[in-house]
């Protein structure tokens, strides 16, 4: 495992811990898109199946419980604990947009037409467009508070890691996975016109920006 995966993991982690302190410390979930986080939830929950069945390392397996665990507490905080403070009218994006093409093009490309490996390449899939929902309630209300921004430049900065992690295994081990490195750009150009944003506009300071 190399320098990019580790740190990789580490700002997807801290991007998560991020929302949850904002949510448990304000306690809202304004601004904050709940269908996105659902999103995450099905990405984890498809992706790490194979708990059960296959051991990697004592690493993996504590990270996977780890996002696993923070995805549904989420879900949880905004649909259950905090669901008074939740903006249902701005979190309007369809998840059937979504959600109908990743599972039609899960089933046409993939490894191996087996249901794990059509359930890990539908996580893939998800991965790199769940954030829409989100992006898209920015949008659409017009601002964003600083602490979801950091969240969305941690979970930015996660991906870009992961092209990097990528670049190096090709280099090093020979390594590619066709679908995992196109997904992975596909999000990443998403989270572009953000980082322009959040580095011109000055996103690490103030409560909120327009």
């Amino acid at each position: 495992m190399n320098v990019f995966r580790i740190l990789g993991d580490i700002s997807h982690l801290l991007a998560i811990i991020i929302l949850l302190v904002k949510i448990h410390k304000s306690k809202s979930c304004a601004g904050i898109s709940g269908k996105s986080q659902i999103l995450f939830a099905l990405v984890f929950t498809t992706r790490y199946l194979d708990l059960f069945t296959i051991f990697i390392s004592v690493y993996n397996t504590v990270m996977k419980v780890i996002f696993l665990i923070c995805a549904y507490v989420t879900v949880y905080m905004i649909y259950g604990k905090f669901r008074k403070t939740f903006d249902s009218e701005n979190d309007s994006f369809r998840l059937e947009f979504l959600l109908v093409p990743v599972t039609g093009l899960s089933f046409l490309e993939n490894h191996s037409f087996t249901p794990l490996e059509i359930l890990w390449t539908f996580s893939i899939y998800l991965e790199s467009v769940a954030i829409l929902p989100q992006l898209f309630m920015i949008s659409k209300t017009g601002e964003a508070e600083t602490i979801t921004t950091h969240y969305l430049f941690f979970l930015g900065l996660y991906r870009a890691l992961y092209i990097a992690n990528w670049v190096w295994r090709y280099y090093t081990e020979n390594f590619y996975d066709q679908i995992a490195v196109v997904s992975g750009v596909v999000q990443t150009i998403f989270y572009c016109d953000f980082f322009y944003l959040y580095v011109t506009k000055g996103m690490l300071k103030g409560k909120k920006k327009s």
